[in-house]
């Protein structure tokens, strides 16, 4: 799988989308597109993980933050 989220959408295409998030807290943008990332990958948290430019153990602990907080996380390997 070979993801690049930075030739998908252009510099002015992002500026306008953070137009849209101004006001949202940071950590509810982080969630969702470490969410996002996750499902697009179909699971796999070593591929997110380095799309996001994270650790596995950062996103490991993410991943177990959300789920304390009652969020559904995609399961591994595209699993339901």
């Amino acid at each position: 799988m070979r993801l690049s989220p930075r030739s998908q959408i252009s510099r002015a295409s992002r500026r306008r989308l953070a137009w849209w998030l101004v006001g949202s807290p940071i950590k509810d943008i982080e969630r969702d597109l470490v969410l996002e990332t996750i499902a697009k990958t179909d699971g796999n948290r070593t591929a997110s993980a380095r799309l996001l430019g994270f650790s596995i153990r950062t996103l490991r602990n993410k991943i177990t933050e959300y789920s304390a907080d009652g969020v559904d996380v995609p399961p591994p390997g595209g699993l339901t």
